[in-house]
């Protein structure tokens, strides 16, 4: 054989030994190696989107501790001043008829669980009272609840669920300026106002710990300031309710918060000469 065939079969033989085992091993992965960047390929179809899981109610630690609870913040999500609650009562009672006092109790569960009828017999008061509520939902339904219904007074009762909470944490000065707002909308509506001390509170029975008490004297002492400096009418509940330890005591109150027929009893000749000093 000459030298240059020679040299040749060797090449060949080297060549053929080295790439055996790369072919053999594209084959068994289906493709061959590049020497190149990969040519571009087709965008992969995206994952299908994942929907939100359905709104159950939850327990326990979650936060949810029952579904009244839960049924609560939904209801803070789709309509957080409960515009709907009182909607129809609203359009269904027109204007006041000729030479009646119409009054609204403006106000959270203290004021819903009042019955206004038993209390004050024959009187065309209207209760706006809603469990609960804090004043910064007030003021979103104060037009709604209050001015649209063209009250001769209104009685406002607001701030316990504040220092409570129960819509987020809130400063006394924040629950004040809400307090002074709805006397504001009241009064260039030509409305006038009467602003109640909060209920003393030792302590919240759906939210311990927060100890209210010392925050529910400082807030009583701006209402019953703002009130003399902006010439509205001050009711002090607090002063002939509350026992030692600055809260409700049990004759008055069952869970220290909301009153017993006991409380409202104590509330309703209070409240009565408040309207009366308003009206004229």
């Amino acid at each position: 054989m000459k030298e240059t065939e020679l040299r040749t079969a060797i090449l060949f033989w080297l060549l053929t030994g080295l790439l055996t085992p790369v072919l053999t091993h594209a084959q068994e992965t289906g493709s061959l190696p590049e020497a190149k960047a990969p040519a571009a390929t087709e965008k992969a179809a995206p994952a299908p989107a994942q929907t939100a899981p359905a709104i159950a109610p939850q327990t326990g630690a979650s936060g949810h501790p029952n579904d009244e609870n839960w049924e609560h913040d939904r209801q803070l999500l789709t309509d957080f001043p409960w515009l709907a609650k009182f909607k129809d009562d609203d359009l269904k009672l027109g204007p006041p008829a000729d030479g009646e006092k119409r009054v609204v109790f403006m106000g959270d569960s203290i004021t819903e669980g009042w019955h206004l009828d038993q209390s004050f017999p024959g009187k065309s008061y209207i209760n706006r009272g809603i469990s609960g509520q804090t004043t910064p939902q007030m003021v979103l339904r104060f037009h709604q609840d209050v001015i649209g219904l063209k009250p001769n007074v209104v009685i406002i009762l607001a701030g316990i669920n504040d220092i409570a909470e129960n819509t987020g944490p809130m400063t006394l000065e924040q629950t004040e300026d809400n307090l002074a707002a709805m006397a504001e909308m009241a009064t260039v509506n030509h409305i006038p106002v009467v602003l109640c001390s909060v209920l003393p509170a030792f302590d919240f029975p759906w939210r311990p710990g927060l100890a209210p008490a010392l925050k529910v004297i400082a807030l009583n002492e701006w209402i019953k300031a703002y009130a003399a400096a902006k010439g509205h009418v001050y009711v002090d509940y607090y002063s002939p309710m509350k026992d030692d330890r600055g809260g409700l005591p049990p004759a008055l109150s069952g869970d220290g918060v909301h009153p017993l027929p006991a409380g409202y009893a104590i509330m309703a000749p209070l409240a009565e000469a408040g309207i009366e000093k308003a009206l004229k």
